[in-house]
């Protein structure tokens, strides 16, 4: 099930990245350091972005089963804004567990404007109605307040409980988002 695109929302087309022709764009998005606060080390040139662009295409592509680190593109601009993830949490030795988070990482301009909401939405939707996932977390840095209230917007609560991926999650928050009529939602 290689998925190259989600369904489209109101402002934004969301899809593979293409390492060959926006690895810069990539690349100028995540040196800035603000981006990069909660995410690690920036890379240190256009080649290492273009690199991880295709490597986490191929890791996609590989697994066949939906996941996804797309691009947001503002429709009306054709602007890159950032990544929207859908994709199985690792455990602490790097194997991929049953547990599905969604992610975002958005370039400075567009943060405060609703971007990773409405892309978060777009990817919890396709999770649940086309993966039929049960449940979809995301990992939080407890500092990273923006994107706890991307998580709150998106309907998501703090988890009580802490996922069996203690290195991945140490000093982070996680909520989740279970399928219920009544949309719960959880953070640990």
């Amino acid at each position: 099930m290689n998925i190259n695109s989600l369904p489209e929302t109101d402002r934004l087309i969301i899809r593979n990245w293409n390492p060959d022709t926006e690895a810069e764009q990539a690349f100028q998005i995540y040196r800035d350091p603000e981006v990069s606060r909660f995410l690690g080390e920036p890379d240190e040139s256009v080649e290492a972005r273009r690199e991880k662009l295709r490597q986490r295409n191929q890791k996609h592509r590989d697994l066949n089963e939906g996941s996804g680190y797309w691009a947001m593109e503002e429709k009306t601009t054709g602007e890159l804004l950032g990544t929207i993830i859908l994709q199985r949490l690792p455990d602490g030795a790097g194997n991929l567990t049953p547990e599905w988070e969604v992610g975002w990482h958005l370039k400075k301009s567009a943060w405060g404007k609703g971007y990773a909401t409405e892309a978060g939405k777009a990817a919890i939707d396709y999770g649940f109605a086309v993966l039929k996932l049960p449940i979809i977390y995301a990992v939080v840095k407890p500092e990273n307040h923006a994107s706890i209230r991307v998580t709150q917007r998106l309907g998501m609560t703090p988890k009580d409980e802490p996922l069996d991926i203690t290195v991945l999650i140490s000093n982070c928050l996680n909520f989740d988002r279970p399928t219920s009529p009544i949309n719960q939602t959880t953070v640990l």
